[in-house]
């Protein structure tokens, strides 16, 4: 069954890929669907047996990889209660996906490579997912990787496109640096990549130091440090997170797919993965807690001034995923996992609901041409509405369990880098709420403002009309609003307290103490998430609502703040001007300076040149005239005869 979880997207990626100009869009979009469907179906089954306590962990082994030296790798499939969350996690939301492309896709041409990339990177997810070892890991990182790329650069005739591409492959190639350099730490140390072998090698590394750089440093602590500057690029994380708002220059369903549910959650589950060997550093949890603090807040402030619908989910993402790092470090890894979980519910339900005011709209997507939508498309506001909801924590959504436990448990930690993380996540609360309302609030309140925009572009009103979703892409948002209303509410005991400890024995490491500290919490830091919830919501409902215009008063009285946050703190100009531009002056350098004027003046190009001149002047003596010829031989001879006579009867 696991095996066909996998192959199955594989299976509709080939076909798709292969013969898809052959079978044309449709059957192409049909056999991916499907496939995906019962990929989901199985996973479903199988997270059902994991909850009846019908299976337990395995290890399937498909097949010997390749072996040298000391290492060994298997391609094997690791079946646990932390791969059965993440495949219903990532098949249910790539079905989704693949459904309501149908209906979002339908004008595109080239349909068939959208839909075989769609699929292929939902198998190099499973790949991620069920991986028994490092190298395995690896393959998939890389695969969801190159399928990011290939899905952010779909419409390739666009400049910003390619871009936006461009930007993630490349950011992501400096985490994945760090990341190699961990596993190839873990294999030194361990002298293996197998999870089984290094996880019990674990807690006899601890303390153990390595000379790096002229230092001995604790080992673990720099291995997980590299293996976490790998998440901090694929979750997009403080310093990392630059390719994110720019890589929604691809379709509405890749920002999805890719930026809501599965490859950015990569980074959460490597850690939870490789939880024994965090355990083993208290610096390295340290670090996790701080930048996914740091992210939490940072990437809400940034949201809170954007106007691009999809960017403000984007920045919503990006701090969400920091909430997820806090829960990881501070030791309560079955409750980063818990928010991965449900955040994939909610968030997929907020970006394709994005997608349908995008068609709505006919493809504008800033909030500020928008407006009195709610009566316009009443289905996709409704679902909106659940998915705001849910991200901002209302209670006994699936995002009040999973966001309030994540708080509470860095409270009840009780160590400084946790407490940091307290006060930044319950400010992020806050501040979720009033961008998540503020986009409500101006996408479907207020008067149409794309009534204006028609007139502005002298474009006929009938034309531009808001027009509600097909059944087929409003079908993924009942499904996605069912997870983001009861998610919580129906599996949070198998994620906090007793019945974690009991559901993920055999894949996380536990922290009994956070458990524990999460039912000694006062009831002050229980109710906070919801009272800074409720406060964010009414600061939006004042600024839009009730007393139109006063967001821009407050922008226009304090427009260096504005401008800060509008700009997302300068991060992309300041590695402009630290990275891009002196890469750029080092490339000129050394490709006019080095290659022209050097190499190629004194090399190759050269010594043809000068051969090109020596030929142009000999062959002005080939005239062509009998007489020169005549003459040049005759001077010839004179000369032979003269040398012979001189020198030769000596």
């Amino acid at each position: 069954m696991y095996q066909a979880i996998v192959a199955l997207p594989l299976l509709g990626f080939l076909i798709a890929g292969i013969f898809g100009r052959l079978i044309g869009p449709r059957p192409s979009e049909i056999v991916t669907t499907s496939l995906l469907f019962i990929s989901m179906l199985l996973a479903w089954i199988a997270f059902g047996e994991f909850l009846s306590g019908s299976a337990g962990a395995d290890v399937e082994i498909v097949t010997s990889w390749f072996r040298s030296g000391a290492l060994r790798v298997d391609w094997a499939l690791r079946i646990d209660s932390l791969t059965v969350v993440m495949l219903v996690v990532v098949t249910t939301v790539s079905a989704l996906v693949h459904l309501y492309s149908i209906g979002y896709m339908h004008e595109d041409k080239s349909r068939p490579r959208f839909f075989a990339y769609l699929s292929f990177f939902t198998f190099a997810m499973l790949m991620l997912v069920t991986a028994d070892n490092l190298v395995q890991l690896f393959f998939g990182w890389e695969g969801v990787g190159l399928a990011s790329y290939l899905l952010i650069g779909f419409w390739y005739d666009r400049p910003a496109a390619n871009a936006a591409a461009i930007k993630a492959f490349i950011v992501n190639r400096i985490g994945d640096f760090g990341f190699t350099l961990g596993i190839f730490l873990v294999f030194l140390l361990t002298n293996s990549v197998a999870f089984d072998q290094i996880f019990a090698a674990a807690p006899g590394l601890a303390h153990k130091t390595i000379h790096v750089f002229g230092f001995d440093m604790d080992a673990m602590t720099i291995t997980c440090l590299l293996l976490f500057m790998g998440a901090m690029g694929k979750s997009a994380q403080f310093l990392l997170h630059t390719w994110l708002p720019d890589a929604m220059e691809g379709p509405t369903p890749v920002s999805a797919l890719i930026h809501a549910a599965t490859m950015v959650t990569a980074g959460v589950f490597m850690v939870a993965r490789l939880s024994p060997l965090f355990e083993q550093s208290s610096a390295a949890l340290a670090f996790v807690t701080i930048i996914g603090a740091t992210t939490a807040f940072f990437a809400a402030t940034v949201g809170l001034v954007q106007n691009d619908i999809k960017r403000v989910i984007a920045y919503s993402t990006c701090s969400q995923l920091g909430y997820m790092f806090v829960g990881l470090g501070v030791g309560g890894y079955s409750l980063g996992i818990f928010h991965l979980f449900t955040h994939a519910f909610f968030k997929a339900l907020l970006f394709l609901g994005a997608g349908s005011v995008i068609t709505a709209m006919h493809h504008e997507q800033d909030m500020r041409e928008m407006g009195g939508l709610a009566k316009k498309i009443p289905l996709t506001f409704a679902m909106m509405v659940v998915g705001t909801l849910s991200l901002t924590g209302f209670p006994l959504t699936a995002g009040y369990f999973s966001k309030d436990a994540i708080i509470e448990a860095s409270y009840a930690a009780h160590r400084p880098d946790a407490l940091y993380g307290f006060v930044l996540t319950t400010l992020a609360a806050a501040l979720t709420a009033f961008y998540s309302w503020r986009l409500i609030f101006l996408t479907f309140f207020g008067s149409p403002k794309w009534q204006h925009a028609a007139a502005r572009h002298h474009q006929d009103l009938h034309h531009v009309d808001p027009q509600e979703s097909p059944q087929v892409m409003l079908i993924p948002l009942y499904a996605l609003a069912l997870g983001a209303l009861f998610a919580g509410l129906a599996f949070s005991r198998i994620f906090v307290g007793e019945g974690a400890d009991e559901f993920f024995e055999a894949s996380l490491y536990h922290a009994n103490h956070i458990m524990s500290g999460l039912e000694e919490t006062p009831p002050l830091v229980h109710f906070l998430p919801t009272v800074m919830m409720i406060g964010g919501f009414f600061v939006a409902l004042y600024l839009y609502i009730l007393a139109p215009g006063t967001a821009e008063r407050w922008a226009q009285a304090m427009p260096g703040l504005y401008r800060f946050l509008l700009n997302k703190w300068y991060f992309d100009e300041l590695y402009d001007a630290v990275f891009v531009r002196p890469a750029f002056w080092l490339g000129r350098a050394f490709w006019k300076g080095g290659d022209q004027n050097t190499i190629d003046r004194f090399g190759p190009d050269g010594v043809a040149a000068r051969v090109v001149d020596v030929t142009n002047r000999v062959v002005r003596l080939q005239s062509g005239y009998l007489y020169h010829y005549a003459f040049a031989m005759l001077v010839g001879v004179a000369a032979l005869i003269t040398y012979y006579l001189v020198w030769g009867l000596r």
